[in-house]
């Protein structure tokens, strides 16, 4: 995998989320912030289709590249916020949405786009959750990782009110949190 300064490197969030998707075979997959494009490549292995967003342009090209390097063609990276480049419902619904809450040391750059989840740390993530009912099939699943920086538990009360079954997949401790990878289904 190629890595580029203004992207996200895979992480131990990004390792939670991809060694921890169960992806079949006739799954039409979406990652909301591809990054690199890890997650999405894994998923592309078995996955039909994979379709990849990102709102950071290095990223879009950079999960390009690693795509066409890696000999995978069954995935498509769209440059856009969330959901906004899409018209279509998915099987499974990816996302490691940045949830680290806005510090001073910001510096307006691409790359803050993976880390910088707001005031709170769940900007995007309350985003996210407003949206994600509309774009998943009828049998969809979603996974989404969340810390324990950043109220965790409000994402399972939020899809539980949204009528899916709602379960921690997996959780890692790591140096300052705790990640944990929630599960959603219909």
């Amino acid at each position: 995998m190629e890595k580029h300064p203004e992207v996200y490197d895979p992480s131990e969030d990004t390792l939670l989320l991809a060694n921890n998707m169960a992806v079949r075979q006739s799954d039409m997959v979406l990652e909301i912030g591809v990054g690199s494009g890890y997650v999405s490549l894994v998923a592309a292995q078995k996955a039909r289709y994979v379709v990849g967003t990102d709102i950071n342009p290095y990223a879009v090209k950079l999960a390009k590249l690693n795509a066409r390097l890696n000999n995978i063609s069954n995935v498509e990276f769209i440059l856009g916020d969330l959901f906004s480049p899409l018209a279509c419902r998915f099987d499974l619904i990816l996302m490691n949405p940045p949830y680290l809450q806005d510090v001073k040391l910001i510096q307006h750059r691409p790359i803050d786009y993976s880390w910088n989840g707001g005031r709170d740390g769940r900007s995007v993530t309350d985003r996210f959750l407003d949206e994600v009912e509309k774009y998943l099939g009828t049998e969809g699943r979603i996974l989404v990782v969340q810390s324990s920086l950043s109220d965790h538990n409000k994402t399972i009360r939020e899809l539980s009110k949204k009528g899916l079954k709602v379960q921690i997949a997996a959780h890692k401790k790591v140096f300052f949190e705790t990640l944990y990878l929630v599960q959603a289904m219909m």
